[in-house]
């Protein structure tokens, strides 16, 4: 949610603010705006609305050249999506600018004691405190005025600040909300997260809650909460902007629906050595594996549903409880964990907001956090004790795919090694666990080569006004997935159900125009979704199956049917996930809807 870009070096820095924006589209906005340091004078730029409408302003009002800068793009919480709410703001004498990702909550407050010491504000936005508050205490040392501002407020807050007259240094701050530094040779690169650094350095700094830094284009100083002058370490990051292009695909979800076989024989490779399950590298200690009482999975959105997914995977294999609970939920109710629960958090991005505050309640419990997560050096991986990678690489469009099965991908991993240290399943069943995982890769690839099942069904039912998704046991989370995916990039409301409950409410809705999506891979439960299916075809529900192949007599009595190869059910949710995603996407691209960047939606949701 919003993407701060900064620069400052020799190079001329709107090109380099400009190609960042556009790298950070993919988490959502809703207006842009950008600042650069003059002579004597900072000059601002912004507008409502997609980046090449800020391109079109900067060509009619072009601004002056200039070797640092700051950009933004704005995803509203306070105030209107409008220019005069977009950033950089500026205070009073309009020599300070800045742009602000999170959220002040004691803005309000804050406000009304700048009015009555005689500020004006032009926005209704929680940022432009921010920026007064640094004009007030600014003697001529930015970095302290910085610090003294940020001590008054509460909430969260990565920001990045210049000032007219010192065209060589920008001062940024964070708390609560990511921030990275890259570090290049005579200039340095200021980013929410890595897309828009990448192009530039692969040597990355990650700040830390409450630290705040200095950043020249020779020189970045880092300051602790207490203004201690610290040496950070940075990282090479390993993957490069390249991967987070089109490469010809007409949109980045369509492209990393197809990356998910890659994905997941990379997840493979690295986590498997010698036909065993080798966890080394992440920190995991079998020791305290063995002493596990309980587990509790919290995420959010599609990372939920895969924690869903593991939970039904870890009670079979390793006989372990686990609840799993919505991060925004678990954090006001009163958890049962102590220090032999294990906590697993689920993040793509490493920098959910209400997943890292559910992890600090856990903390305080004493129990251990496993960290499942996407993005090295992220503030989730920074703060658990045991960390999974997912492999999945830069997932741009906002709708997860290929980040989605990586996580199932891992948990079921940790799933089988669970089962494997607790010694809850023989040697010989582990080894056949593994070597059936070990296929999944050859059965995607084998599905996406009839790729047009799916665009058949789109074409016949992108024009209906909703859905409904039915799943038991492994795949009532896929059920769940499905109808949020639909939802997200279509507009069309959708909802996901245990089919065992459609009796319970949901069969009421069942009629001509409503289509539902039955999820019914080969198991000992098939036929019980068949009598669903009879069900809705009874009441002239518009039926589309999902099936695995060997149950193709099921196109004598319904139409529309999507075949997936043969596997255990307990993997079947990889596969599954395969036609719900191509679904969403083509009724998606059908109703003309943009696919990538889907309305009032963010990639990385780092506000509560």
């Amino acid at each position: 949610m919003c993407g701060i870009v900064g620069y400052v070096g020799k190079r001329q820095a709107l090109p380099i603010l400009l190609k960042g924006l556009e790298r950070l589209e993919y988490r959502g906005y809703d207006s842009s705006g950008i600042g650069v340091v003059g002579k004597q004078k900072i000059y601002l730029r912004k507008c409502q609305g997609k980046i090449r409408n800020l391109k079109e302003l900067l060509s009619s009002n072009p601004l002056p050249n200039s070797t640092i800068g700051i950009s933004h793009t704005r995803w509203a919480t306070h105030g209107a999506p409008n220019s005069i709410n977009a950033h950089p703001h500026a205070g009073c004498s309009k020599t300070f600018s800045l742009v602000h990702n999170g959220i002040i909550e004691n803005h309000q407050e804050l406000k009304a004691r700048l009015l009555r010491e005689g500020h004006k504000f032009d926005s209704q936005t929680d940022t432009e405190v921010i920026v007064h508050l640094i004009e007030k205490y600014y003697k001529g040392d930015l970095l302290k005025a910085v610090q003294k501002a940020i001590a008054l407020l509460q909430g969260s807050f990565a920001l990045a600040v210049i000032v007219a007259g010192q065209p060589d240094k920008i001062v940024v701050a964070r708390r609560g909300s990511p921030l990275v530094l890259g570090l290049g040779k005579e200039e340095n690169f200021i980013a929410s997260d890595l897309t828009p650094i990448l192009t530039h350095t692969k040597k990355a700094l990650f700040l830390e809650d409450n630290q705040t830094a200095l950043v020249t284009k020779d020189r970045v100083l880092v300051f602790d909460s207490i203004h201690k002058k610290i040496s950070p370490k940075s990282c090479v990051i390993k993957w490069d902007a390249e991967s987070a292009q089109k490469d010809g695909f007409p949109h980045f979800m369509l492209k990393e629906i197809y990356e998910q076989p890659k994905v997941l024989r990379q997840i493979l490779a690295t986590y498997i050595k010698k036909n065993a399950i080798n966890f080394s590298p992440s920190r995991i200690r079998p020791i305290f594996l063995k002493k596990i009482s309980n587990i509790v999975i919290v995420a959010c959105g599609t990372a939920y549903h895969a924690g869903m997914v593991a939970k039904y995977a870890i009670e079979e294999l390793a006989r372990i409880p686990v609840s799993v609970d919505v991060s925004s939920e678990f954090r006001y109710r009163k958890p049962i964990i102590n220090r032999n629960s294990l906590v697993i958090a689920i993040s793509q991005s490493g920098e959910t907001a209400d997943t890292l505050a559910a992890i600090n309640e856990a903390r305080k419990q004493k129990a251990k956090i496993l960290a499942v997560c996407n993005v090295v050096g992220s503030t989730l991986t920074r703060e658990a004790d045991y960390v999974l990678y997912t492999l999945a690489g830069p997932e741009i469009g906002v709708a997860s795919t290929k980040a989605y099965t990586a996580q199932l991908a891992v948990l079921y991993l940790f799933a089988i090694y669970l089962a494997h240290i607790m010694k809850k399943q023989p040697a010989a069943a582990i080894r056949r666990l593994i070597n059936e995982l070990k296929t999944i890769a050859r059965k995607q690839e084998k599905f996406l080569k009839k790729e047009r099942q799916v665009v058949r069904v789109a074409k016949s039912h992108h024009q209906l006004g909703s859905f409904l998704y039915l799943g038991r046991r492994i795949n009532y989370p896929s059920a769940l997935e499905g109808a949020l995916k639909l939802k997200e990039i279509s507009y069309i409301p959708s909802e996901g159900y245990a089919a065992g409950e459609m009796k319970h409410g949901p069969i009421a809705l069942i009629d001509e125009y409503r289509a539902v999506i039955c999820i019914a891979p080969d198991s000992d439960i098939y036929e019980k979704m068949v009598s669903n299916i009879q069900e809705i075809r009874a009441r002239a529900g518009k039926v589309v199956a999902i099936v695995s192949e060997s149950n193709a007599h099921i196109k004598d009595y319904i139409r529309e049917v999507i075949y997936i190869p043969e596997s255990l059910e307990l993997f079947s949710p990889l596969l599954v996930a395969l036609p719900l995603q191509l679904l969403a996407y083509h009724i998606a691209v059908k109703r003309g809807c943009d696919v990538d960047q889907p309305r009032n939606l963010a990639k990385s949701v780092t506000v509560e």
